[in-house]
């Protein structure tokens, strides 16, 4: 068993940077992930450790807790031996003290003994630090733990040490975006499989054969299921029985993620066939438009939000100059009728997770105390980052055209934005589908760097992967 890790002082001053923030003010407890049983108990999902755990402790392996007493500075890796009963199936493995070592930690005490000292912090009035618990079993652990109910364990999550994890993963040190950069590169060969691959006749899960065996190709996995479909208005559509057929588009929205457990996310929209037709020629420049004004905007102290609602705005321009909407572009934004085609948000941050830090809650990743997210507008209620950017951030651009048929009938029928739709030509484009375009960008210090290797993304680079 090899396990991937940085070295160990990187460990190390990540966790005397975690200690200085929260100052003396008891326990950080984090807890790593253990093996989920898929339908029975020894047949489990492929395993995936917790990631601030893995930020702060490193080691990619099953049944392990840590704490972190930030009045006495003492560093704990809690973890049970292999018996000779485990050994048989799994082999011979590292001790949970050799482990432990490679990432600075020289003390290490069976699973159960963080009770011990859960129940000691306590009972002498001092506070035990956790992040919210989004694995069952780890639920039902801290609520046992903390003596307190199932729905009660939530109120015992520390937003102090929320804010402290978010302020350290959220700037993405060298050694982090030379994993990312690997990452994508490895998301960049898994769309060039799917877009080389691609020809009617086929079914989408070949197409999501192709991407897998890039990515395990790479000694890499998907970081999230992948969405590859003929049907692109539905957003997180995860079907892949339909029989690709000449005249339609593919959107693929796919992402590695490489063996220290960074990830990429890239969209591409292409034909089935070896081209576009007019109405998708006209309709992707409307997309790439837009995500190119979106990127020139990128750099520190521009909110996020702000970049979202112009990207916003040159797709209105664009679905004007086609005729699909009508009037002033920046009033059919502040009104929301441009959420007839773009129903989501521009982007969000990427790291070990696709939604980077998403289980630490999207209103301290993303948003800040002054800036709150809107929860009932289409488009900004699922805007996961709003933020005002900084050095060190990576995110995702991707805007796109979404044309929801049962979305068409329940607004034409309203009457809703009718100032500003044209709901007759619409009416025209009901099988038309939807394209995203998606890349991933470091910010700099006085603007943006795309990640990975390049992706075609225009017309011509697109037809010419077809040719």
């Amino acid at each position: 068993m090899k396990l991937h890790l940085f070295d160990e002082q990187v460990y190390i001053d990540r966790r005397n940077i975690l200690k200085q923030t929260i100052g003396q003010d008891g326990l950080i407890l984090l807890l790593g992930n253990e093996d989920s049983s898929m339908n029975y108990k020894d047949n489990c999902y492929p395993f995936r450790q917790d990631s601030s755990f893995l930020y702060y402790f490193g080691l990619d392996v099953q049944g392990l807790a840590a704490i972190i007493d930030t009045d006495t500075g003492e560093e704990v890796i809690f973890g049970d031996e292999l018996s000779i009963d485990d050994i048989v199936w799994t082999g011979t493995l590292p001790t949970v003290k050799e482990m432990a070592s490679l990432v600075g930690v020289k003390q290490t005490n069976p699973y159960q003994q963080v009770v011990r000292y859960i129940h000691k912090a306590i009972i002498t009035g001092r506070k035990v630090h956790i992040l919210p618990p989004y694995r069952p079993e780890n639920k039902i652990k801290l609520a046992e733990w903390l003596n307190v109910s199932l729905e009660d364990a939530a109120d015992h999550v520390s937003v102090k040490l929320i804010k402290a994890v978010i302020a350290q993963r959220v700037i993405k040190s060298p050694l982090e975006i030379e994993q990312m950069e690997n990452a994508v590169s490895i998301s960049v060969d898994m769309e060039l499989a799917v877009i080389k691959h691609t020809r009617p006749g086929i079914k989408e899960y070949e197409l999501v054969a192709k991407a897998e065996e890039a990515a395990m190709t790479a000694n890499a996995r998907l970081g999230y299921p992948a969405i590859i479909t003929t049907h692109g208005q539905t957003l997180h559509t995860h079907y892949y029985g339909n029989t690709l057929e000449e005249g339609r588009m593919v959107l693929s929205d796919i992402g590695a993620e490489n063996a220290m457990h960074y990830g990429g996310d890239l969209t591409r929209t292409f034909p089935v066939g070896r081209s576009f037709t007019t109405r998708q020629r006209e309709l992707y420049e409307v997309v790439l438009n837009s995500m190119d004004h979106a990127i020139s905007m990128l750099k520190p102290g521009v909110r996020y939000k702000d970049i979202h609602l112009a990207a916003c705005q040159k797709l209105v321009e664009g679905l004007t100059q086609v005729n699909l909407m009508k009037g002033n572009a920046a009033e059919a934004v502040a009104a929301g009728a441009h959420t007839m085609f773009f129903q989501c948000g521009l982007g969000h941050m990427l790291g070990m997770d696709t939604h980077d830090m998403e289980d630490l809650g999207e209103p301290y990743v993303g948003y800040t105390d002054t800036l709150k997210k809107e929860t009932t507008i289409f488009g900004l209620k699922s805007l996961r980052l709003g933020r005002e950017l900084e050095k060190g951030f990576v995110l995702t651009v991707e805007p796109g055209i979404y044309i929801i048929p049962e979305l068409i009938d329940r607004w034409a029928a309203e009457k809703k934005y009718a100032d500003y739709i044209n709901y007759d030509v619409l009416n025209t484009y009901r099988d038309f589908g939807g394209i995203r375009i998606e890349d991933n960008f470091l910010i700099t210090e006085t603007g943006s760097h795309l990640l990975g290797k390049y992706l075609p993304k225009t017309l011509k680079e697109i037809e010419n992967l077809k040719g």
